[in-house]
């Protein structure tokens, strides 16, 4: 393996674990808002499909970000919530978060009152 291919294995990595649409979201949600259970999650992500979300935290637990606590009642209860590893996730979700909207100002879009307080709020927590 050369330099340039060592550099960019952390990026790929990275990617591997949280890339696409909705990971990065639904890692977000569950550092901000704490545990959820599966309905809680379809009803933030309104655009994502019922197996699409099922498929990605299923991943995210393969992967050892999140954690699904599955509680032996009727009917059945399922939360999911950040692992201690992913909890380490939170300096790069947090900075994708306020990258993104000085992204969307670069570009000449505009981000609601809301969700630039969430941003500011979130880096700040950080």
């Amino acid at each position: 393996m050369n330099y340039r291919e060592c550099r960019t294995q952390g990026i790929l990595a990275t990617l591997q674990a949280i890339g696409g649409k909705w990971k990065p979201l639904i890692l977000f949600l569950l550092l901000h808002e704490g545990t959820k259970r599966f309905g809680e999650l379809r009803r933030r992500l309104p655009n994502i499909t019922q197996g699409m979300l099922t498929n990605q935290l299923r991943e995210l637990e393969r992967d050892g970000l999140i954690v699904r606590r599955v509680y032996q009642e009727i009917p059945p209860k399922v939360e999911y919530f950040l692992s201690d590893h992913g909890r380490t996730l939170s300096s790069v979700l947090t900075d994708m978060c306020g990258w993104g909207f000085k992204h969307l100002e670069y570009m000449g879009g505009t981000a609601s009152d809301d969700e630039a307080g969430e941003a500011a709020a979130a880096q700040e927590r950080v």
